[in-house]
Order: C-alpha cells, then structure tokens, then sequence
C-alpha cells in the first residue's frame, strides 16, 4: 500500500528528520546575509520507508542464530519491494520537484531518493524556508543553510532533504605528525617511541605488512569479492601506481572511480588533496590483493554515496568510511545502514584521531549504532611483512560514549561487555568495536609528489584494513556456499564474551587516550582490539548455519478435568538448509491418560505443526505431570515440554472455541473472530485470554481481553496483517486461563 493513501490531503508537512543546525536556532551562528536567488542547489531528496517496523522485526530474525531466517539476506530488489518506496511515491515525488522548477538528476527507486538541481529561489517555494548565510561558530568562514525546518506539500512526510546547508564540511580521519606535533607544542620525532619494523621505505608499513600481521595466510585474498570506499572528493589513480611501483609490488585489483552525483572523479593537486583516497586503497588492496572489485564511491553528499552503494551492482559487501562530519540529525543515514544490514553488507567507520569524544570532537558516523566502529593501535611486528608481535593503544584513538546520545544497541548490553574497568555507558552507544594499527608508520604515496614514510597516521588507516580483511571471511564464506557475514557487532560481541574471544581478537590491555585507556576484554580505545589472524576468520565461518530443527509447544501447560481433554501445538521450524522430516512421539502420561499426536510425522523439509491431545480418564489421579514430545530426524533429537495438571471431575470446568476456526487475511487488512467460553459445575471465575503462534508481521489481540466470572461469554479476536507478514498458513493457539485450569483451541490463518 502507497504511502499516500495512507494521508489525506496532508498539508506542510516537515521530513521525519531534523534540518535546523543548532548553531542557527539558539543564535550562536550571527546571520549575515541571504543566498543569491539564482544561485544553483543540488539537492538529494531522500524518500522514508514503508515499513519501518517490520524491517526491525525482520532484522531481528535475520540475525538471530535460532531463527530460520538467520543470515538470508535480501536482494536490492527484494528490499525495494519489502521495505522501499513504493512506485507511487516515488513517481510523486519526481512529479513535485519538476512542478516547482527543479530538475531531476539521478537518484532511484532501489536508492530511495530523488536528485534534484535548481536555484534557491525554487528551493525556498518548494520547501517553505529562506536561505541565509550565517557566521560560523567554531570555524573561520561562514556557511548557508535554512532558517526553518523545511516542509513540502506532498501528501507524506520524506525523510530527508541533503545539501540544504554546508555547516559541516566532511573532513578525512588521517593526520600527519608533523601537524600533530606542532598543535601539542612537542617534537614529531618522539611520537613513534619505537623503531618501526615495516617492510617498505625507512621500515614504513605497507599494507600487505599489515595483511602479514593481521592475517599471516596465503590462501585467503578476497577473491570474489567487492569492496566499496566512501569518499567525497576524487583521485588521481597515478598516485596508486606510484605506490605499487615505489615498493615493487603490482596491483591486480581492478578500481572504478564512481560519481553518485555528478560530483568529479579526479583530483588534481594544489586544488585537491587525494592523500586520504590513495591510502584507503592501498591498505584495502594491500589486505586484499586478490578482490574481484574495489568501487571508489565519490559524491558531495552523504545520503547520495550511501544511496549508491545499497544499489550498484556488484553490491559491494564490506565497505570503509574514513571521513567524519557533523549531520544536522544524527538519524540521517540510518534508514540505509539497515538496507546493508538487510543485505548482507558490513559499514565500518574511521573512530577519528583527536582522542575521546565529545559535542566538540564528533564521532559521527562511527558512534552510529548501525555500524563498526574502527579504533586505534600502535602495533609492533616481529620484523619486516613479519606476523604480529606486540599492540598497545594508539595515545589518539578517537572513542567514548555517543555524543549524539544514540542509545545503546542491543549486543552491547550483554554481560561482560560493560563494567567499571573500561567506564563504558549502560545507557548510550560505545566506541569503537574494533581497533588496527594508526600510528605514524605508514607509506603514503599522494598528490604526485614525493611518497612519505612514518608521517601520517589515523584510523583512517585501519577503517580500509578492517574493510579488506572482512573481505577474507566472505571469501572463506562463499568457498562454503554461504552468505556473507553481514552486520558485524551482533556477531563479534556475542562470541566476544566467550572463551573463543582470544582466538579472534588481540586484546589490546595497555596504552590510553584522553579519559580512557585500553584494559583487558573490550574497552573505550581500542574496542575488543584487532583481528587475531586467521582465528576471527574461521570464528566467522563456522558461525555458518548448520542444518537444524527446533521443536515447542503452546501452550506450555494444560489444565484437564478428569474424564475430559485438552491439546497443545506442536511446532517445528527448521534452519541452515535443514530438509528432512521429523517423527515425532511423546512420553510421560501418568496411568490413565492417553496421548495422541496428529500427525506423527512432519514432513520434508521439517517445519510444521502437529496437535498434541491428552485424554484423561476419570480414574486418573490428580495432580501435575510432565509431558515430554520428542522430535527426532536421523540422529539429531530435540524435544519440548508440556505441564499437565490433572483436577478433579467435581470441580468446575470450562470450555473454550473459536468461530469461525478458519479465516484468510490479505496484507495490510485486518478480520475479527469470535471466542466462546462455557462453564460447568461450580466453575466461578475469570478467563484470561491470549494467543501464540502468530508470526512476524500478525498481531492478534481481544476485545475483551478476558470474559468476566463466572466465565461463560464471548470475545471478538483482532486480527491484524501488516505489509511485512509472509505468506502461509499459520495454526494461532487462542488459550483461555481461570480457576487454576487451561484451555486452548486452534484458529487456522492464511496470509495470502
């Protein structure tokens, strides 16, 4: 369904993200004056998504290891038509920005957005604001932006609205150490208190070092696989050969140079700087000799690069970010970071080099919460392209608590992570999540001057390196037939507070930056540390699914009257490629109840539902008993539980249907059926209702949500079909509880 028949005639309405800097609401940036009217905006108009919520449900399936959908990630398509725009929306808003003087200049379905060009008079008509130019407030130079919040008056709020201001001027996460020097008042000579052991020019590392150190194999190279780098401005490919020609090493990795947005490809030195473009491609390529593709994605806005890369084709699967800038709302990029996630795409993000965050020293992206967070380190090997030696924290990794105030995600939460050692949040994201080496030892070759050895350093070194080295796993994951690894931290932090976290990682235990400092297990420096050989690698591969079934029941416990009977639902689901039936039997009645199972047998490929039925004859004695349902296929077995409470005849009882017992719902409708209780004998109480078995995207409530004592009555059960549901049928358990008995009947739902 449209997102706009879902608003009617909805006037002015503002995007779902904020546009107004601070600066410009509380003052603190002085106007100065307007835009020129005819000056020329190039605007990229991001569309929302249509289903918000069921792509947190689905997301939360897809990384669950006990879910059939672990790790089946969708195509761009399938996101486009599960969770994008639809083609209505989209085409109406092309429609609004040709009707008020724009013209449309890239952008796409699959991308969510609309690129438009026009002057600022059309931008001020189109979204209600004035453009001004204000003083800025921390930076010598003023910048434009809106006075107000924009709005538009297409019947369904968009997203966003980037290149409405240029507050923030992306800025690339290296620093060279005579700067570095000079900002701290100390001598650059003493900031590498060590004698570098790399193999190229003056002992710099080069990034097959760093493949040496944090890789040492020969067997893994990428092959196959796409890599994607985020950068804002172009590069002189010229710069690439220089460096491979310098340390007699030759490239085999074919490099697109990719504009999003019309923005130029080259970069010419005086007028650009390609250092930070350069150096990201050679420690990706130098981790990764062996990829089938490295795509340079270029553009001047952030939602245009990030756009591109959820679309082309190959769709790179791991990608590095080593620029940092300040959005005017932090949420911006997050409806794409959960596009990768949804298709298998891994994001990591430069930590940045000024030491502990704060509202004056951003982190962003990398506080995200949808992305890897890349730290810091000093490393040390045991000679030139030698293995791992010694790690320490590197004294300016950027890592702290969000300043942006992004909530704490999920896999940080969990026990271990946490705790007074490494001062970490309970509350907001943490960073970084992993960490390489950033320290002054590199060689760098940029701008067609003369190369560098041990003057610059960065996270921007290991954001590139981490990006080639995950590159490896995918290898190593595809030679299996499986997917790729996917959204990372979920993975890494679970198996992280684990015995195997050693294996994987190197747990960087000493060194500081600005208020924290590196301690065992994972801390606000360095993260869980850097990647321990080929041990992460394999850690990630064998996270490939296994063919498995689980097996429940619902309800879980079962209150039968002696002399009658009552059921429970058995299901199984299936994952990892599982296709075999399942024989099912169940055990533990007690003398005089008789169990039945219908049916016995759940066929190929083994996810379904079968009716456990307990009759209890009168002679039975009361009292609970546990009762065991076993699924066995080959020689794997599971089983679940039920609790049966036998009572006496003489008490009270009640009884429980669903009319009609059927029913097919499509998506996005709703349907109603009604539930029926009947009491007998002295049954004097209130029947609680509920309902289990309805899958992702079905909600199911009662209205009433209980029937009153004595008991007898009825109540409407609400379906509701979201977008999301899948197509199927469902077996819904409606269970009924009071006066210590339980009963449950069955409603039958086709999602077609």
């Amino acid at each position: 369904m449209p997102i706009v028949s879902l608003v009617s005639q909805a006037q002015s309405l503002p995007p779902l993200t904020h546009h107004v800097r601070e600066a410009t609401r509380t003052g603190g940036a002085k106007p100065v004056g307007l835009l020129p009217s005819d000056q020329v905006m190039s605007l990229d108009v991001v569309l929302p998504l249509r289903d918000p919520a069921g792509l947190d449900s689905f997301l939360e399936e897809l990384y669950d290891p006990g879910n059939p959908s672990y790790r089946h990630f969708l195509t761009v398509q399938e996101f486009t038509e599960r969770f994008g725009p639809s083609q209505e929306d989209y085409d109406g808003v092309v429609s609004f920005a040709k009707a008020n003087g724009f013209a449309v200049v890239g952008g796409t379905r699959d991308g969510m957005n609309v690129q438009i060009r026009g002057p600022v008079s059309a931008v001020e008509n189109a979204f209600h604001v004035s453009m001004g130019t204000y003083r800025h407030p921390t930076e010598n130079r003023t910048f434009y932006a809106p006075d107000r919040e924009p709005t538009t008056t297409l019947s369904f709020p968009l997203w966003h609205i980037s290149g409405l201001d240029n507050y923030s001027i992306p800025h690339p996460m290296l620093v060279n150490r005579n700067d570095y020097a000079a900002a701290h008042g100390i001598n650059a000579e003493t900031l590498v208190s060590h004698a570098t052991t790399g193999s190229g020019p003056s002992a710099s590392f080069l990034g097959s070092d760093m493949r040496a150190a944090y890789y040492g194999g020969t067997a893994l190279t990428g092959a196959g696989q796409n890599l994607g780098l985020l950068e804002y401005y172009g590069t002189d490919l010229a710069d690439l050969t220089t460096y491979f020609k310098n340390v007699g090493q030759t490239n085999s990795v074919p490099v697109t140079l990719l504009s999003t947005d019309g923005t130029s490809t080259s970069c010419v030195y005086p007028s650009c700087d390609d250092t930070e473009q350069t150096l990201d491609m050679t420690q990706a390529i130098g981790m990764a000799p062996g990829l089938a593709s490295l795509v340079v994605y270029i553009g001047s806005t952030d939602t245009a690069i990030i756009s591109a890369m959820t679309t082309h084709s190959p769709l790179p699967t791991t990608i590095g970010c080593s620029w940092g800038w300040t959005p005017a709302d932090p949420t911006t990029l997050d409806p794409y970071f959960q596009k990768m996630a949804a298709q298998g795409q891994t994001f990591f993000a430069a930590s940045g080099d000024a030491s502990t965050w704060s509202s004056r020293n951003e982190a962003w992206p990398a506080d995200d919460a949808n992305v890897v967070s890349v730290g810091g380190t000093d490393l040390v090997t045991a000679s030139a392209a030698g293995p791992w030696k010694s790690e320490t924290a590197w004294v300016d990794s950027g890592g702290g608590i969000s300043p942006d105030r992004i909530a704490i995600p999920s896999w940080q939460q969990l026990s271990g992570v946490i705790n007074s050692s490494n001062k970490g949040s309970t509350t907001l994201r943490n960073g970084p999540d992993v960490s390489a080496n950033a320290n002054f030892t590199f060689y760098v070759c940029a701008d067609q001057t003369t190369c560098t050895a041990n003057s610059y350093g960065g996270t921007s070194f290991a954001t590139p390196m981490w990006a080639g080295y995950l590159a490896l796993a995918n290898q190593q994951l595809a030679m299996n037939s499986e997917p790729a690894v996917g959204s990372l931290n979920p993975i890494i932090y679970a198996q992280n507070v684990t015995s195997s976290y050693t294996t994987d990682f190197h747990d960087i235990t000493s060194g500081t930056s600005g208020s924290y400092s590196a301690v065992t297990g994972y801390d606000l420096v360095t993260g869980w540390g850097s990647p321990n050989g080929a041990g992460l690698i394999n850690a990630l591969s064998s996270m490939s699914t296994t063919p498995a079934f689980a097996i429940s029941a619902s309800p879980t416990a079962v209150s039968v009257a002696q002399g009658s009977n009552g059921t429970s639902t058995i299901t199984t689901t299936v994952s990892g490629g599982f296709n075999s039936a399942i024989a099912l039997t169940a055990s533990g009645a007690p003398t005089g109840v008789t169990l039945g199972l219908s049916p016995t047998n759940i066929a190929a490929p083994g996810s379904g539902t079968s009716t456990l039925t307990m009759t209890v004859a009168s002679s039975t004695a009361t009292g609970t008993y546990t009762i065991t349902v076993t699924g066995t296929s080959g020689s794997t077995s599971h089983s679940a539980t039920v609790s049966l409470t036998v009572t006496a005849s003489g008490a009270g009882a009640f009884t429980i249907s669903v009319s009609p017992t059927s029913g097919s719902l499509a998506r996005r409708s709703s349907g109603t059926a009604v539930i029926t209780t009947s009491v007998s004998g002295s049954f004097n109480s209130a029947i609680s209702l509920s309902a289990s078995g309805q899958p992702t995207g079905v909600t199911v409530s009662f209205s009433p949500g209980s029937i009153a004592a004595p008991g007898s009555g009825t109540a409407n059960m609400n379906i509701h079909v979201r977008g999301s549901a899948a197509f199927g049928t469902y077996p819904i358990t409606i269970t009924g509880t009071g006066g210590g008995i339980t009963h449950n009947t069955t409603y039958t739902l086709t999602v077609n």
